[in-house]
């Protein structure tokens, strides 16, 4: 969504993650949207994607299947009573080489809010089992050069682990990290 583009003779319009634009990108798709076929993507089920799919004018197509050579991947919830199983889970991953993401619902901590943040959790981390491991923190608030250099030493291997909110969702693809461990 950029300004200055102008489409000859636009037919469809595919948006993934449209939670993510901002609002004059969605006015921009507003505009688009009664002239054009709209496909509309995402991963994330969303509250209001899924307001819109059951009260609003939008039908649903499921894509059931993976890419060639995708391996499926396996989500567990355990309660905080399984702790110390899934630190001995992470532990051996790093430990066959392997990276993990540890992904918090907060950059820095909140009177407001009962939830781990970033930069506690990752001093947590730290002076516990994973002491000895080479993991760094990246979110939101930080500086976008400081989350590229990050990001690139974790897509080097230069680093075991990050701890993140959920700034690492969109555009990651570190087939290394095979481990998403997510708090709260």
């Amino acid at each position: 969504m950029q300004d200055g583009i102008i489409f000859k003779d636009l037919g469809l319009l595919v948006i993934d993650e449209e939670h993510r634009f901002g609002v004059k990108d969605k006015e921009k798709i507003k505009e688009l949207k009664t002239t054009v076929d709209v496909l509309t993507m995402t991963a994330t089920p969303i509250p209001r994607t899924l307001a819109m799919t059951v009260y609003g004018d939008l039908d649903v197509s499921i894509i059931d299947e993976l890419p060639p050579g995708r391996q499926t991947i396996d989500t567990i919830a355990v309660g905080e009573e399984q702790r110390k199983k899934v630190e001995r889970f992470v532990l051996k991953k790093l430990d066959e080489g392997r990276q993990a993401y540890f992904i918090c619902p907060l950059a820095e901590e909140s009177e407001a809010i009962e939830a781990n943040a970033v930069n506690e959790y990752l001093k947590q981390l730290k002076a516990g089992a994973y002491k000895n491991r080479k993991i760094e923190a990246l979110h939101g608030r930080m500086k976008p050069s400081e989350k590229d250099e990050i990001m690139g030493r974790f897509s080097r291997g230069e680093i075991e682990a990050i701890v993140s909110t959920t700034v690492v969702e969109v555009g990651v693809d570190v087939p290394n990290a095979t481990v998403m461990v997510i708090e709260n």
